[in-house]
């Protein structure tokens, strides 16, 4: 085990959580190895389907026993507020029932050959899988990738983000409680750039699916090139709420959350909202004024709407994207500075009288500031949404369904919604195009992910 510890800040005091062990290259090969060991025993590959669906509810049923707990964890060690964490460890709960449910109805097919004989398919797990999880949603995503790992009977290595591994931490004593055996589930914590890397790279792990920046997720690849080790990648997103003249206007209006929800802190965030211009000057009215109501302070408070950013070095960068809207000609209408007192909060901002060249309509800020923009046609709409180099999310509000059907299909993105703001839902592939990612998390198609498709012929003669 790792001599060296590191802190784990709460976000929104900076008051000391807990100490974790600060992983190195060393103690990422003792996880793959125990986890190599586990899938070669066979104790859980080899466990029967339904068996193995039974744990998984085991499982669901302790994290559901201990919401709470669990959702307050969270809240203290990302920042956000207690009602965004309640909803997140449900969805991880849901996430392991939903798996538990298909894994008996997945599985291999009986195929027509032009020789005489049987073809048949088996679907067997990966291996080893080293699953990275990011800082922002940590409980969520470290069961939307575990779940369907361990529904096919693979082992796994979880690799939280340093700054918020408590979950994932809970969740691997909760999976012990419910059946998992020992060396099948994993937790590494340290710093992505040591422990994070060796991981990647190691020769024994056979998957990689990494939630996290584009940057990171580019080195992530390279990395696990040389073994050609299966690869799924979610990655940064400024994804674009469409709005056209025909919608419901107070709806679309007041879809902040879709732009504001873990105060911005989400690749799926509607960072730009893009409006037709007949209807901009009240869209951008209603919108100002639904930011300015919103509730920003302790995330344990039942009213808090946005919570803490990750750290003042986030929160700084967040403001430095603000200055340079500013520098370069937008109008800040609304907020756009940081809160006095501990923590790193800041105030929703949201810009008006934005150009697509603006540095604030081109990257990803990963905090609460919106731009908006006019468009004049729907051609136009579709490229301005398109022009970026991302493509994960993002939404279309009018009441043609006509328009609704052109657009979501022209628009460059993995995941799009009419007349919503919300991007995610467990039944359904998530993930992005262009330097969005590579892969697909959650529904069905997950699971193709994880497992590995064996032909088999039988001859007759």
């Amino acid at each position: 085990m790792a001599e060296r510890s590191t802190p784990v800040l709460n976000p929104a005091t900076g008051e000391v959580l807990a100490r974790v062990a600060a992983c190195g290259a060393g103690d990422v090969a003792a996880a793959v190895a125990a986890a190599r060991r586990s899938f070669e025993q066979g104790d859980w590959r080899r466990t029967p389907a339904m068996e193995r669906a039974r744990v998984l509810l085991r499982l669901a049923e302790r994290i559901r026993a201990e919401a709470e707990a669990l959702a307050e964890l969270e809240s203290r060690n990302v920042g956000k507020p207690i009602q965004e964490a309640r909803g997140e460890v449900e969805m991880g709960a849901a996430c392991f029932q939903y798996y538990a449910g298909l894994i008996p109805a997945f599985g291999g097919q009986t195929l027509p050959v032009g020789a005489p004989g049987t073809g048949l398919t088996f679907r067997e797990p990966v291996g080893v899988c080293g699953l990275i999880v990011p800082w922002n949603f940590p409980f969520a995503i470290t069961t939307w990738k575990v779940a369907p790992a361990l529904a096919l009977g693979n082992s796994v290595v979880v690799k939280p983000a340093s700054a918020t591994p408590l979950t994932a931490l809970r969740l691997a004593e909760l999976a012990a409680e419910a059946g998992v055996p020992a060396g099948v589930l994993n937790i590494v914590t340290g710093p992505g750039g040591e422990a994070g890397s060796a991981l990647a790279q190691h020769p024994d792990v056979r998957k990689i699916a990494f939630t996290g920046s584009t940057e990171v997720g580019s080195e992530v690849m390279r990395l696990a090139a040389d073994d050609v080790k299966r690869v799924s990648l979610e990655l940064g997103g400024k994804s674009a709420s469409l709005i056209f003249a025909d919608a419901d206007l107070e709806k679309a209006g007041a879809s902040i959350s879709g732009s504001f929800g873990n105060a911005g802190q989400d690749c799926c965030a509607r960072s730009r909202v893009l409006v037709e211009r007949t209807v901009y000057e009240e869209v951008v009215e209603r919108f100002v004024e639904h930011t300015r109501a919103l509730r920003v302070g302790d995330p344990l408070e039942e009213k808090t709407q946005i919570g803490s950013l990750i750290s003042p070095a986030h929160r700084d960068r967040v403001d430095g994207y603000v200055r340079r809207g500013i520098e370069q000609g937008a109008k800040l209408c609304t907020g756009g500075r940081a809160i006095e007192g501990p923590g790193s909060f800041y105030e929703p901002a949201v810009f008006r009288d934005v150009t697509p060249d603006m540095v604030i309509a081109q990257e990803e800020i990963f905090g609460p500031v919106v731009a908006i923009l006019p468009f004049d046609t729907e051609e136009e709409a579709i490229r301005l949404a398109n022009a970026t180099v991302y493509g994960l999310s993002g939404s279309l509000w009018t009441r043609d369904v006509g328009r609704a059907l052109r657009v979501v299909r022209a628009v460059e993105t993995g995941v799009i919604s009419v007349n919503t703001g919300w991007s995610v839902h467990l039944e359904m592939p998530f993930g992005g195009v262009k330097r969005s990612g590579v892969g697909r998390e959650l529904g069905p198609a997950a699971l193709d992910h994880y497992s590995e498709l064996k032909s088999v012929f039988i001859s007759e003669e």
